[in-house]
């Protein structure tokens, strides 16, 4: 007679290794076919010695595996489970679930969880309605002194200027100095453009041409040059030079030609006292110095020009207010229809030379060094024309210490 192999096997006893939280053990012999729930209904019997009188007890309880740490499911048998002869058991009692809170207990926290809530907008404006309006927004402190200090730096360059050009003129190499200051501003004007800002429009595929004077017309800012480049996409009038740009070098030549040729001509009447050739040499270079300044000059952008003339407005208040405004034409329009302040006027008005801010930036020998480089005249000039080309002077190894300088001094006597 042929008998199946888990047949022989069906009734083999185990013997588990059974532990309490309390310490309590003892061996409990079971079969492989035992369900997990008999053996814990087995196990509860032992410990309260044979009387189970609640019988939530047995649902209260559980059992757990303690090699594998792993809760035995009561619907399974001992041979589901893989239990193996002196297995260790632990008989544990569950945890009771939380006790449902009452009523009153869920009124009291509500009300707690209220008077703790942030209050809303309407609440705010209700409680502040009697207290009077105060500025006190950090930011826009900040940009009330980074707007003052812009103005503030116009006119200390504007004073500045005069002071370089005094001490320029008692150079016994003036003239040359100034002759040198003409080629540098030359090739400032015809060949220094951002070659990283350029390098980023070409790459987007803006015309290098077109790239160029958009850099120029909005002093190398990238952001306002591309915006310019996209407004003006379809526009043909966009390759057109900049007003004055064809003529510039002519004009740049005829300066130098005849600031050498005055300087020739001076040198060689020099027969009057000494005095009156300082005085006449001065003069000489206060007129070079002019005509350097003049090729500066400032370039309105002449689709900015259009625009604002056809609202009506006056050419030459419209070149004021693009001035003003260093180009942006939506500013100069807000510029002409507001009370036109600053005035272009105001723009070439300089700082109290006694003043105490002024006497402590003419102090300091880093200013003082640097008021006798050209270089550093040429600075103030471009930024006086284009403010937003102040970045690049200040990164500048000869002229970015002086700037510094500046603005330190600003800084500390503005918190004074």
């Amino acid at each position: 007679m042929f008998v199946q192999e888990e047949k022989i096997f069906a009734g083999k006893v185990l013997k588990i290794h059974v532990c309490t939280m309390d310490g309590t053990e003892w061996l409990e012999e079971v079969t492989e076919d035992t369900t997990i729930e008999k053996l814990k209904e087995k196990c509860l019997k032992h410990y309260v010695h044979g009387s189970l009188e609640d019988p939530k007890t047995l649902t209260h309880h559980k059992l757990i595996h303690a090699a594998s740490e792993r809760i035995l499911t009561e619907v399974k048998t001992v041979a589901d489970e893989n239990l193996k002869d002196k297995d260790v058991l632990l008989l544990i009692k569950k945890r009771p679930p939380p006790t449902p809170p009452k009523m009153s207990d869920i009124a009291a926290d509500e009300k707690k969880k209220q008077e703790s809530k942030a209050p809303d907008k309407e609440a705010i404006l209700k409680a502040t309605a009697s207290l009077s309006t105060r500025h006190t927004d950090r930011t826009v402190t900040q940009h009330n002194i980074r707007d003052q200090f812009q103005t503030e730096l116009r006119k200390i360059l504007v004073s500045l200027i005069e002071v370089a050009q005094k001490l320029l003129a008692l150079n016994p190499d003036a003239v040359e100095l100034f002759k040198k200051a003409n080629a540098m501003l030359d090739e400032d004007e015809e060949e220094r453009v951002d070659e990283a800002a350029l390098q980023q429009l070409t790459e987007m595929g803006f015309p290098e041409s077109r790239a160029i004077k958009a850099l120029r017309l909005n002093h190398m800012s990238v952001t306002q040059a591309m915006d310019w480049l996209i407004e003006h996409v379809d526009d043909p009038t966009a390759d057109i030079p900049l007003i004055g740009q064809d003529t510039q070098e002519a004009e740049a030549s005829a300066a130098a030609t005849s600031a050498v040729s005055t300087a020739a001509r001076h040198a060689l009447l020099r027969t009057s006292s000494q005095s009156s050739t300082d005085e006449a040499k001065q003069d000489e270079l206060t007129e070079i110095f002019k005509r350097i300044r003049r090729k500066r000059e400032f370039r309105p952008d002449s689709r900015a020009v259009i625009a604002l003339m056809e609202m009506g407005f006056d050419e030459k208040e419209v070149i004021d207010a693009l001035r003003v405004n260093n180009n942006q034409q939506d500013a100069a329009c807000e510029w002409l229809l507001g009370d036109r302040k600053p005035s272009p006027e105001d723009l070439d008005k300089g700082i109290d030379t006694n003043s105490p801010l002024f006497q402590a930036i003419l102090e300091n020998p880093v200013v003082q060094l640097g008021l006798t480089n050209p270089k550093t005249l040429l600075a103030f000039e471009d930024m006086l024309e284009n403010p937003l080309n102040s970045t690049q002077w200040m990164n500048d190894p000869e002229t970015g210490p002086v700037m510094l300088q500046i603005s330190r001094i600003f800084q500390t006597l503005n918190r004074t």
